[in-house]
């Protein structure tokens, strides 16, 4: 009996996690991406739970001290550069570079497809069929949609969803540790720290470093600065270069203006602790994204499944979207597995089991960036739900694992 097929649309993390859980359960899988390169050296710091690493785990990967950085303490900053606020809170913390390399490099090189366009979808009783711009054609069993929040599967499938911009941007930055001065790596490189000027949130940690090295002196710091940003005036020029061209809601990190970059650093010195600020100071090419919320109606349009971001994107304060996008994977794999390759019964269990999920991330992701979001409000239109939580509750509650909260926990049969 021959294999059944599967196509992945998507070569990030989402994409290699659905792939190689496919191909561990018995299927024949390709990925396919539209960019032209390894993607390597794209992502930055991302955190990780215990989730992540059992998924990986039953995946059959290797999941040891070197995927991450551990740290214990979580600390809050004000102004002056005072700890203001400390709880023991252990999380390891990794790099979007380190899961992909894991993730490439167990899955066969000869499956992999770089520069694949995805431009159409085309469905019967017998399989899907995916068309890409140099003309050619793969045909399969099943499509998994892992192409992310501007998911081209999402947009042929389903064009009313749209990603809804949420009305500040992440400015990120990573900085080596070699380059820290040594009175800031004593005091800040071990832990989580926080600083929370009115309106806004810095988040720091370390990560692993170039080479997704974790050894102590050639690790990274990675820092993530949420700002207000009004999508009329603000969003434009920052994503204006210096020709005066507009890229729309995203710019090349290289492309971005002295001026901007300038003027972020000095708004750093201005409103962040001191220490804070001079990592701020030494990072050499900061970038920024705008923060959107995905939401899909559905997880399973016929032969095709959605998976990760591509479903459901969730912002960063819930620190869950690689996790999210393993547990999708596994649960596809699963239900395939369980309905006997059954595809029609398999994704009616998978949009049954994960969808729920998927709603209560991207809520609890918007509750807990709801200030941010009413900064963009005159105070007066601000709702109680708007206003900026004391800063224990977002320290405890930043990057939570999902098992440590009720909703998310009851929504994951995993």
């Amino acid at each position: 009996m021959s294999k059944q097929r599967a196509i992945v649309i998507g070569g990030s993390l989402g994409g290699l996690l659905a792939a190689n859980w496919l191909r561990r359960s018995g299927w024949d899988v390709d990925v396919f991406e539209r960019v032209e390169d390894d993607l390597a050296s794209r992502g930055a710091g991302i955190g990780t739970h215990d989730e992540l690493h059992v998924a990986l785990g039953r995946l059959g990967l290797t999941v040891d001290d070197t995927i991450s950085v551990l740290v214990q303490d979580r600390i809050c900053l004000d102004r002056s550069g005072r700890v203001v606020h400390e709880m023991r809170k252990p999380q390891r913390m990794s790099a979007w570079a380190r899961i992909y390399r894991l993730l490439k490099d167990a899955f066969p090189a000869g499956s992999y497809h770089f520069g694949m366009q995805l431009t159409g979808i085309e469905q019967d009783a017998g399989g899907v069929t995916a068309l890409f711009a140099d003309g050619s054609r793969a045909r399969a069993e099943l499509l998994v949609g892992a192409d992310g929040i501007r998911s081209t599967v999402r947009e042929i499938l389903i064009p009313e969803v749209q990603p809804r911009y949420a009305g500040y941007v992440a400015w990120r930055g990573l900085v080596d540790e070699e380059s820290f001065p040594p009175d800031v790596h004593r005091e800040l490189f071990e832990r989580y720290t926080f600083c929370l000027p009115e309106g806004e949130m810095m988040l720091s940690y370390p990560v692993p470093g170039r080479d997704n090295d974790t050894r102590p002196g050639r690790r990274g710091y990675n820092h993530i600065w949420y700002r207000p940003t009004d999508p009329e005036r603000a969003l434009p020029d920052i994503c204006t270069d210096a020709t005066g061209h507009c890229h729309g809601i995203a710019i090349p990190p290289p492309l971005i203006r002295p001026e901007v970059i300038a003027d972020l650093k000095a708004i750093a010195r201005a409103l962040l602790a001191p220490q804070i600020a001079a990592i701020v100071a030494r990072t050499e090419q900061p970038l920024f994204h705008a923060i959107f919320d995905v939401e899909s109606p559905t997880m399973a349009l016929g032969r095709v499944a959605l998976l990760g971001d591509a479903a459901f994107m969730a912002r960063p304060h819930v620190g869950m979207g690689v996790t999210k996008a393993a547990l999708d994977a596994e649960c596809l794999a699963g239900a395939l597995k369980e309905t006997g390759g059954d595809v029609d019964a398999a994704l009616a269990r998978y949009n049954a089991e994960r969808r729920v999920f998927g709603e209560r991330i991207v809520a609890r992701a918007r509750r807990l960036g709801a200030y941010l979001e009413a900064q963009l409000k005159p105070p007066a239109q601000r709702t109680a739900a708007e206003q900026e939580p004391p800063a224990e509750v977002l320290m405890r509650e930043i990057g939570s694992s999902s098992v440590d909260i009720a909703e998310l926990a009851a929504a994951s049969p995993l």
